[in-house]
């Protein structure tokens, strides 16, 4: 595709949780739980009127899914705060320095005071119905292999609420969204950038960059600390925004798709405005069509309705992405109130409606070949209202493509989840004071801004002679700092620092993939267990056995774990006496493959000798007595 012909554009919205110690307007601590909860508290949510009258569209529309909410809270780990009980704590100091060492890294201009608004989010994610945000900084910019990007927002705000799961019975008979509070409140960074990307490729590169100017800074690790937003649009298109897109390597295959599904849905309409097609408003009662019907889904609910789509046969089967089809984005909007999906008649007959029940409906409904009926089978309440919004998404076809908020799904494919919100949904924080500030302390904070990712690798790699891939996993796997400490404590003299990387860089993963907890290893530890090595205690070989026994228990000596699992170095005498025997035993060999018998016969030693001789110095010993041997 012809991404400037189509005038595709993007930006990118990053969401990034900070490692503090508390939460941004409380005391507690900013960390996830792994307990059972000690308080549950039920709610339901509605929409609130913005500072001039206004309601925002998507919080209006989340309201008529009439969600009830069950939320988990904890007597340690969570306070009124996060219950929407207490007015909120000041601003947590330490989240905004962090906000803005990253705003000078990104070269913003910094607010002059911080003032906190309320985002209106009704999806049950706060307890209060709204977000807690302030804008740190404004007008940045990030240099990129495809050119220079601008960093439009940078804003501190609260974390929502962690969704455990989705709708069930209560012992009330109602169904509630059970949420839990450990994760509200942590302190989250919004890097958002203008629409100057234009390649699908380029996108990608721009949160890899960003990512790693995070990861220089104090902020949290592993799955669901990062979330990325992506906002795209082409000419004749609309913006949609596609939330939680986790994979950097899927999100090119997103952007193709997302401009895939909005072409499509251009041709739609430019198709239905051929055809002077129309949308009735009228949903129709078909259970006499159904009464007899063999199909399970249909048999089995108490109301069938359905609604005529003139003009539309044809297109609502059409593929709009890989495998999804304008019908499913109907049923995008319908499942919003509650059914599990619509059936249409571009796909009938199927799933146990016959042919002859087809033919009867669409007698009964008086339609012609044109024609399409979307029919949903379920309560008589659930089914007409969610027709309704059928109804109100096939009107929408007519415009081509809308605007709207959509899920990122592991396919590159996207599914719809609410409208764009509109500037309805922010209004002031009348609990929390504005803070100040102040020059002095942007001016200390540029003056001690962290390295780099990029140029942290670079001079690893410059000082300590280590090859680019070490020195990159290092750096990625957040290991550069530990690595400079082992160095710097135990002297750079006769120190091997490719072994301390390569421990470091893998061989911590491949112990902690063997089951071992590595969290119990402090740098400490590792560092009296490098001096083992760097005074000829112990070979290389036995590192990784000395740090699984402190993996088992973290108060032992590494030397006496040394000792214990008989891995303390031999002296040369005694590891010569081993390789001369094994050298006797194999004279054979010697003398038919010379010194080709090396290599089996080094084997041998090690294998005997069990790490507990540095292999450089057994190699060395076996050469010698090869040669004795042979002359």
């Amino acid at each position: 595709m012809n991404w400037n012909e189509l005038g595709l554009k993007m930006g990118l919205e990053i969401h990034q949780q900070l490692n503090t110690k508390t939460k941004l307007f409380c005391p507690c601590a900013a960390e996830l739980v792994d307990e059972k909860f000690d308080v549950e508290i039920k709610r339901s949510l509605r929409p609130t009127q913005s500072e001039l009258g206004q309601i925002d569209r998507a919080a209006l529309q989340e309201s008529f899914r009439k969600l009830k909410f069950n939320y988990e809270a904890y007597d340690y780990h969570t306070c009124l705060v996060e219950t929407d009980d207490e007015p909120p704590y000041d601003i947590n100091q330490e989240a905004l320095e962090i906000s803005m060492i990253v705003a000078c890294l990104l070269n913003m201009n910094i607010v002059d005071e911080f003032h906190t608004m309320r985002k209106q989010a009704i999806d049950g994610s706060n307890t209060g119905g709204y977000q807690r945000t302030g804008l740190v900084a404004t007008d940045g910019y990030l240099d990129t292999p495809h050119g220079k990007v601008t960093i439009e927002n940078l804003c501190l705000e609260e974390d929502a609420g962690k969704i455990i799961a989705a709708e069930d019975k209560g012992e009330d008979g109602e169904g509630y969204t059970h949420f839990r509070l450990d994760r509200l409140g942590i302190p989250l960074l919004e890097i958002t950038t203008d629409p100057s990307i234009y390649h699908p490729e380029h996108v990608k590169e721009v949160a890899y960059a960003l990512g790693q100017i995070l990861r220089s800074t104090n902020v949290k690790r592993g799955i669901g600390t990062i979330r990325q937003d992506l906002n795209i649009s082409i000419s004749e298109g609309a913006r949609c925004e596609i939330k939680g897109v986790q994979n950097l390597d899927l999100m090119p295959k997103i952007v193709e798709n997302e401009v895939i599904r909005q072409l499509n849905l251009i041709e739609i309409k430019n198709e239905l405005e051929k055809r002077n097609a129309q949308v009735l408003n009228e949903i129709h009662d078909l259970n006499p069509v159904f009464e007899n019907s063999s199909s399970k889904i249909i048999s089995s609910a108490e109301s069938v309705k359905g609604i005529v789509l003139k003009g539309f046969s044809g297109l609502i089967g059409k593929e709009i992405q890989p495998g999804r089809r304008f019908g499913t984005e109907l049923a995008s909007y319908a499942k919003k109130r509650g059914v599990q999906g619509i059936f249409h008649t571009d796909e009938l007959p199927a799933y146990g409606i016959s042919s002859e029940e087809v033919e009867d409906m669409k007698e009964y409904l008086n339609v012609g070949e044109d024609d399409g009926i979307i029919i949903v089978a379920h309560d008589e309440e659930i089914a007409s209202s969610s027709l309704e919004e059928v109804i109100r998404r096939a009107r929408m076809a007519f415009d081509g493509v809308v605007e709207e908020t959509r899920k990122s799904l592991d396919d590159g494919n996207t599914e719809y989840m609410r409208p764009l919100p509109t500037s309805s949904r922010m209004y002031i924080e009348t609990d929390v004071p504005s803070f100040k500030i102040k020059e002095e302390s942007i001016k200390n904070i540029k003056n001690n801004l962290p390295e780099l990712p990029d140029a942290k690798i670079r001079r690893i790699i410059s000082e300590y002679s280590l090859s680019e891939d070490l020195s990159n996993q290092l750096v990625r796997r957040l290991k550069a700092d530990d690595f400079e400490s082992i160095v710097s404590e135990i002297g750079s003299d006769n120190l091997d620092f490719t072994t301390i990387a390569s421990v470091l860089a893998y061989d911590l993963r491949e112990i902690k993939r063997e089951g071992y907890d590595i969290s119990k290893i402090n740098l400490s530890r590792l560092i009296d267990v490098f001096k083992l090595l760097i005074s000829s205690k112990i070979s290389k070989d036995a590192v990784t056995e000395i740090i699984k026994g402190i993996c088992k228990d973290p108060q032992k000596n590494p030397e006496k774990i040394a000792k214990d699992k008989n891995l303390l170095i031999l002296g040369e005498d005694v590891v010569r006496e081993i390789i001369r025997n094994i050298v006797s035993k194999n004279d054979s060999m010697i003398e038919e493959r010379k010194m080709g018998a090396l290599g089996p016969l080094m084997g041998m030693a090690m294998k005997k000798l069990k790490g507990k001789v540095d292999g450089k110095i057994a190699n060395k010993i076996l050469k010698e007595e090869i040669n004795a041997l042979l002359n």
